[in-house]
């Protein structure tokens, strides 16, 4: 096994680790071996549920907000370059003067830039080169340059009045797809979950014009996406779940559930992720309960819906999207 770069880093001396104080690891990756930065004061903050709970099931600290100081911290940049430059942003806003903040990340997922752009505004003390990315480290200095405070991404209203940040789906508005679904669903009754809620735009258009709904479960993976979902849906009627939805269990089953499922994993298409939410719903609906889905019409859901709902009905097929309508969950509690 390939050893990391800030192993590489601290085993040849290129990089000097505090031996005190609490480690912070800012969108922590699940399977990332962290045993040479003191894992037993290493402070994961992962706000991914699945993530949370693998790391968690390792043993380690885990949070879904950074909390105080920290001694030192380690950032693993993600795809969004808006999104990497927050988390160095927010890492050197916890870790006081004299402290070291390291950022690593692969070529292909623009490491060079987030050096180029860190190197803009702070000294860098070191930069360590190996398996295609880098690894850079610097000393927080005494005073934060206004530009890099400027990094730190907060929700904020996008055009349509909705509290959105960096890093979340379709932050900068409601996708197409889902304004599909929620421009074409009947009228609905009862109890309705929205699986892969986000930032709230389907479930918060449902209850302004369904009179009907009872209740609507929000159920969201992404901490700070339900955290914004919070701001954004305001209905009583509305309340929020925190959790994967592939393994999320209500209370009572669902009248009726819609989703937008995820389709990606980092970079690459997976569509497994949509066909657990496939499996989920028929889980959680009554035996009378629907389904309505949308997704990419390339992606392959036919056969997934086909084996976990007696009826299934394609609604539409627009601008690139279908709209999937399922009954009779074969997966629905009897009696």
């Amino acid at each position: 096994m390939t050893q990391n770069r800030w192993t590489l880093a601290l085993e040849n001396g290129e990089m000097t680790w505090p031996q005190d104080g609490r480690v912070l690891v800012p969108r922590a990756q699940a399977e990332a071996d962290f045993s040479a930065l003191g894992p037993d004061r290493l402070v994961a903050v992962q706000g991914f549920a699945p993530a949370h709970d693998r790391l968690a099931a390792r043993g380690l600290a885990v949070e879904v907000a950074p909390e105080g100081d920290y001694t030192a911290a380690i950032v693993q940049i993600v795809k969004s370059k808006t999104e990497s430059l927050s988390l160095v942003a927010e890492a050197l806003v916890h870790v006081p003067p004299g402290g070291i903040v390291a950022v690593d990340g692969q070529k292909d997922e623009g490491i060079e830039s987030i050096l180029k752009a860190v190197r803009t505004h702070l000294p860098v003390d070191g930069v360590l080169s190996k398996s295609h990315g880098k690894l850079f480290w610097l000393t927080r200095p005494d005073a934060l340059p206004e530009a890099v405070m400027g990094w730190r991404a907060t929700p904020e209203p996008n055009a349509d009045g909705f509290a959105t940040a960096p890093g979340m789906f379709s932050p900068n508005g409601a996708d197409q797809g889902s304004e599909l679904l929620v421009a074409l669903v009947p009228q609905l009754t009862g109890r309705v979950a929205d699986l892969g809620a986000g930032w709230g735009y389907m479930s918060a258009v449902l209850l302004a014009e369904h009179a009907d709904i009872t209740a609507l479960d929000l159920v969201e993976a992404d901490w700070a996406a339900l955290e914004a979902a919070r701001a954004n849906v305001t209905d009583p009627r509305a309340a929020f779940h925190w959790a994967d939805a592939e393994r999320f269990t209500p209370d009572a089953p669902y009248d009726t559930i819609i989703a937008n499922p995820p389709f990606h994993t980092g970079r690459a298409a997976d569509p497994t992720l949509g066909q657990g939410f496939i499996v989920s719903a028929a889980r959680m609906l009554k035996r009378s309960g629907q389904f309505f889905m949308v997704a990419n019409r390339h992606l392959p859901y036919e056969t997934t819906l086909k084996a976990h709902f007696g009826t299934g009905t394609l609604l539409a097929e627009i601008a690139g999207y279908k709209l999937y309508h399922a009954g009779k969950p074969k997966g629905a509690p009897r009696g």
